[in-house]
């Protein structure tokens, strides 16, 4: 392995969670908005911050086939400690009043992050226990197959992890507060949204993961040891 090589690995691992990171953040940012998406046959009520969620689940599934699961593992607890510093400075620039001139006034701030809190809070636990298991899915399927079948463990440790994600979200968030049947139709619905996300990735992920170990020169079931 040449240093330049090792450079590269590094190189693309720190991208590939500073990406992991941003979307992560940017999940916890706007979730407390929920919006309708009609795929034609089917509209999705679901939370904005859905939407950039698959990303996460895409991303670790890389780090875990070319990283191995040790490194994405320390991603995972990357992600939560750099949400838990987001939600620190949101509180701190809650306490001081906002200036008369500011375009941003105290009621504007709080409105838009008075959930912060719980939102975040539901979603780290969801996160944590989900982005976890799916690192756990995906290297059992990948053990299993002998390192085949690349699509088998992309959507199967999405299939489960995503799910565990979605109920304890919502349940976190909306028991007391939304009916049952409303509680189990945003399950259902954000769970489907995310399992069609997972299919349309599964090429993405295909290509990056034939690129990169063409690139690292890593043979079937081999990782980048860092």
């Amino acid at each position: 392995m040449t240093p330049k090589s090792k450079n590269a690995e590094l190189g693309l691992f720190i991208i590939l969670t500073s990406l992991f990171i941003a979307a992560l953040i940017t999940c916890n940012l706007i979730a407390n908005k929920f919006v309708s998406i009609n795929l034609g046959f089917k509209t999705f009520i679901v939370s904005a911050g859905i939407l950039p969620y698959p990303i996460t689940f895409l991303i670790t599934d890389i780090l875990s086939e070319i990283y191995g699961r040790k490194m994405t593992n320390k991603v995972v607890i990357s992600g939560f400690f750099a949400s838990m510093m987001v939600l620190l400075f949101l509180w701190i620039g809650s306490q001081p009043n906002a200036l008369e001139s500011s375009p941003v006034s105290n009621e504007t701030y709080n409105t838009v992050f008075r959930n912060a809190w719980r939102v975040m809070a539901a979603s780290m636990i969801a996160y944590l226990s989900a982005q976890f298991l799916d690192v756990r899915l995906f290297h059992f399927w990948k053990n299993l197959t002998k390192g085949k079948h690349l699509w088998l463990r992309n959507n199967a440790s999405t299939v489960g992890s995503q799910f565990v994600d979605t109920t304890l979200v919502i349940c976190v968030l909306f028991v007391g507060e939304w009916s049952t049947a409303a509680i189990i139709q945003a399950i259902i619905d954000g769970w489907t949204f995310k399992m069609l996300c997972a299919l349309i990735d599964t090429p993405i992920f295909y290509m990056t993961s034939s690129f990169l170990r063409s690139k690292f020169n890593l043979k079937l079931n081999e990782e980048v040891v860092l």
